[in-house]
């Protein structure tokens, strides 16, 4: 649709949805720039089982009565600031020169590496008791499917709101798209510098 190469600056898991950043013609050499930003999301977690992916399309792995709210505040605080957890099994990270995903979905069990990120926010939006409704500002590289594994859970929906200081209201459906909606180079780069200035501030 533009005529140029045109690339993205960062997937989303196959059931999510949400912001996805479009870079075009020149701004392709943007991508080092934009997908180490940080990333915001909202996510309803089952409370009730573990998927093997950690998402709907798994299979379901253990059944868990949900934790008293109580309880579910406890972990929450535990999944604030610096935390460590394990990769997803269902990643594209490679594991002896295959992707994990591949070999999970062949069977395969394998120990997965650790993951440190940071969660700058993880608030709750709804509780329901088997279900819990989070907005989460987590840096780059962060799997909030770990997150919800860590909280004795699934992912049942994954929205990307936010990269960096690109919002999804800003965005526009795949289908109504046109190359006139793309940004000016220079005023990617004027956000990135906004941006900067305010988390120094």
């Amino acid at each position: 649709m533009t005529g140029a190469r045109t690339g993205h600056a960062g997937t989303l898991d196959p059931f999510a949805t949400g912001l996805l950043l479009v870079l075009s013609g020149r701004a392709t050499k943007l991508a080092p720039r934009l997908v180490g930003l940080d990333k915001r999301y909202t996510t309803e977690v089952a409370l009730t089982a573990r998927t093997s992916t950690g998402d709907p399309e798994g299979e379901v792995v253990e059944t868990l009565e949900p934790p008293a709210e109580a309880e579910l505040e406890r972990r929450l605080a535990g999944l604030r600031g610096e935390i460590e957890l394990p990769i997803p099994a269902a990643s594209a990270v490679k594991i002896g020169g295959e992707r994990a995903y591949r070999l999970a979905r062949r069977g395969v069990q394998v120990e997965m590496p650790l993951r440190r990120s940071t969660v700058r926010s993880l608030d709750v939006v709804a509780y329901a008791g088997a279900s819990v409704t989070l907005d989460l500002r987590v840096s780059s590289g962060t799997y909030v499917r770990a997150i919800a594994e860590a909280l004795g859970g699934h992912c049942r929906t994954l929205r990307r709101t936010e990269v960096g200081p690109f919002s999804v209201e800003e965005a526009v459906a795949p289908e109504a798209f046109e190359p006139g909606r793309l940004l000016a180079e220079a005023d990617v780069l004027a956000r990135l510098e906004w941006a900067r200035g305010g988390a120094a501030t």
